[in-house]
């Protein structure tokens, strides 16, 4: 009989464990030797923080990064499954799947009839909305822009577009040392009346969310955003 596929979030940073994971995710990490992962290291320092006294040398992992290619065979990675083993998947930064390469493993369990389970936990793409004041119930996350600055000014023209015609929030992220670069291209492409907000380091020390809009922002000095990660929002 299979066992279960588990998908768990991980803490953004160094946020406290018990401040936005449940301790049940904590029983059920206890109980799992299989571990598909984003990042071996990353995965082996969450779990020693989740779990006291854990022995990673008793516990199997298999890497699913974005450097797998979507056509690898991964059958493999959900065998312990298919034996009745419990299985689990860690992203780097908050929950599985989303932004994440472990959507392939989840898409495989469907496949194999494989139960799917997912744990609650903290993720910037939703809690950056809940923040924003910017329409929840009609929005669309497209990832990563393009990082020539004239391809990027285009595609953020076309996302402004849509925030105006469609009524739909538009959510984007950045690698943290381009984020300042980010911020330069929305105020220079974007007009003044578009609303931008900029939530970074969510649920950490470091944590800064504000909207205003273009022009506003124009006017204001810029966040503390540098090497921290950050969501961007545009809305009407």
């Amino acid at each position: 009989m299979s066992a279960s596929l588990y998908l768990i979030p991980v803490t953004l940073g160094d946020t406290p464990f018990d401040q936005v994971l449940p301790s049940y995710n904590q029983k059920i990490i206890a109980s799992i030797k299989h571990f598909i992962v984003e990042n071996k290291k990353s995965a082996i320092r969450f779990l020693v923080r989740a779990v006291e006294g854990i022995d990673i040398d008793s516990l199997t992992f298999y890497e699913l990064s974005e450097h797998t290619d979507s056509k690898t065979n991964i059958d493999y990675m959900l065998k312990p499954a298919l034996n009745g083993e419990d299985t689990g998947i860690i992203s780097e930064a908050g929950c599985p799947a989303i932004a994440d390469p472990g959507s392939l493993a989840v898409e495989l369990a469907h496949k194999k009839n494989i139960p799917v389970v997912p744990l609650v936990g903290p993720n910037s793409i939703i809690l950056s909305l809940m923040s924003s004041g910017f329409n929840g119930q009609n929005f669309a996350f497209n990832g990563y822009l393009p990082v020539k600055p004239n391809e990027r000014t285009s595609k953020l023209h076309q996302l402004e577009n849509k925030v105006w015609k469609e009524n739909q929030t538009q959510i984007f992220i950045e690698t943290p040392y381009r984020n300042e670069q980010m911020i330069s291209s929305i105020l220079s492409a974007c007009r003044p009346d578009t609303k931008l907000c900029i939530a970074c380091g969510l649920t950490t020390a470091e944590q800064f969310i504000s909207t205003k809009t273009v022009a506003q922002w124009k006017k204001t000095p810029l966040p503390p955003v540098k090497k921290i990660p950050a969501i961007f929002l545009l809305y009407k």
